[in-house]
């Protein structure tokens, strides 16, 4: 059997006024999720472990069966992977954004959506006014960068910006949480301030504020760590091999630690915009030469940052119907059966906009095994699937088929 599972990052939610007190996936129409929960079985899956906040690093990794306490060293660390960026010995590891602050207050965590290219000249930029030989910057995409700091300290109070919109940058700097790290906080916020002093006065801000778009004003460094040991999918499960398909460096970042091999698809931006039939197409092809497909859709996530109702509903059905009905009908025509599992990472609730630790509602479809009683699914139907409440590596395990092997 093969395996392949579509991660609907964000998905989950809370119901809303505005849908009748529905979620969106509850108020989506999502034939290809129900058909999976009626011929699958369902569950709900605790992807942030006690102790740790939920970021999609944490619930990813969670997800995979990975035990956080042992291996997690931050996002930065991860991304590095992803884009080619070697760890070094006393070098530590950060997510750098580039966000939108008005007034010192913290607008959004992502400078408006800024485009690749213009974030490739203001991070260029950065690296020549503000880099180094021990502080160095690394475009990514969009908003999502990275920065390393030779013989940086991690223990660090660090505020992720998509958790805090409309707070006061000032009340969320950088804080050390031991006195060895009181250096290396003190070295990031003066590149905090930096950064807010020059990025204004550079073209592409400047021309950014002259459409009436949000600039990107200032970095902001979070999730600081080293690089990570983690052993792959295939010294934990005993897969031949696999692939990961995301727009997310950090996505990507955690497949080449678990051993899966990135594939690129053109179009894909991590929005709504995103190139969900080149994803999906990308996802049946790596089905036909590996043993294991990780596709990862950001959509969801990104609407339910910017708190936008009808938008989040609308990247739940272009998941099912754009996504996850292709998968159904190309899967049933491989010769060798595949399994599919079904779940969001964490949710992201539209009101809150920044992501919880509740429970996610999850599928796993096996071919030939009999289903549970669940029709359709949401966060809240799955309550009644056969598997329950799963956490650590219980739900890897069942998908894959290992609940009994330790």
């Amino acid at each position: 059997m093969k395996y392949i599972i579509v991660l609907g990052d964000g998905m989950a939610d809370e119901p809303i006024e505005m849908l009748g007190n529905k979620t969106p996936i509850q108020a989506a129409e999502t034939p290809a999720m129900d058909w999976l929960a009626a011929h699958g079985r369902c569950g709900r899956l605790t992807t942030v472990p006690a102790g740790y906040a939920p970021g999609s690093e944490i619930a990813n990794m969670a997800l995979l069966g990975y035990d956080l306490d042992k291996v997690f060293e931050g996002r930065g660390s991860l991304e590095a992977a992803s884009m080619g960026v070697d760890i070094a010995p006393g070098e530590m590891a950060m997510r750098c954004n580039l966000i939108c602050i008005e007034d010192g207050i913290i607008k959004n965590h992502s400078a408006g959506h800024i485009s690749s290219e213009e974030s490739a000249e203001l991070i260029g930029y950065l690296q020549e006014e503000l880099g180094g030989k021990d502080v160095n910057f690394f475009h990514g995409v969009s908003y999502r960068h990275l920065l390393k700091v030779k013989g940086g300290n991690k223990q660090l109070d660090c505020t992720p910006p998509h958790d805090v919109p409309g707070t006061p940058a000032d009340k969320v700097m950088i804080k050390s949480l031991l006195p060895e790290a009181l250096e290396t906080a003190e070295r990031l916020n003066m590149l905090i301030r930096r950064s807010q002093e020059i990025l204004p006065l550079h073209p592409v801000n400047l021309k950014r504020k002259a459409e009436g778009k949000d600039m990107a004003n200032s970095i902001w460094p979070w999730s600081p760590g080293y690089k990570p040991k983690m052993k792959t999918l295939s010294e934990h499960y005993g897969l031949n091999s696999g692939v990961v398909i995301s727009a997310v460096d950090l996505i990507r970042g955690i497949g080449v630690y678990a051993g899966l091999t990135p594939v690129l698809v053109e179009g894909a931006t991590g929005l709504y915009d995103t190139n969900y039939e080149g994803k999906v197409e990308a996802a049946i092809e790596a089905l036909r030469f590996h043993d294991f497909v990780y596709l990862h859709i950001e959509a969801s996530d990104e609407a339910g940052h910017e708190g936008n109702v009808l938008l989040k509903k609308k990247t739940v059905e272009n998941l099912d119907r754009r996504v996850l009905k292709r998968l159904i009908e190309a899967t049933h025509e491989m010769d060798e059966p595949v399994a599919i599992a079904l779940l969001p990472d964490h949710p992201t609730p539209c009101r809150m906009r920044t992501h919880t630790s509740s429970p996610v509602p999850f599928i796993i479809y096996k071919p030939g095994v009999e289903p549970d009683a669940v029709q359709v699914y949401d966060e809240y139907s799955v309550e009644g699937g056969s598997y329950g409440l799963l956490k650590g590596d219980e739900f890897i395990r069942a998908f894959l088929g290992k609940e009994n092997e330790g």
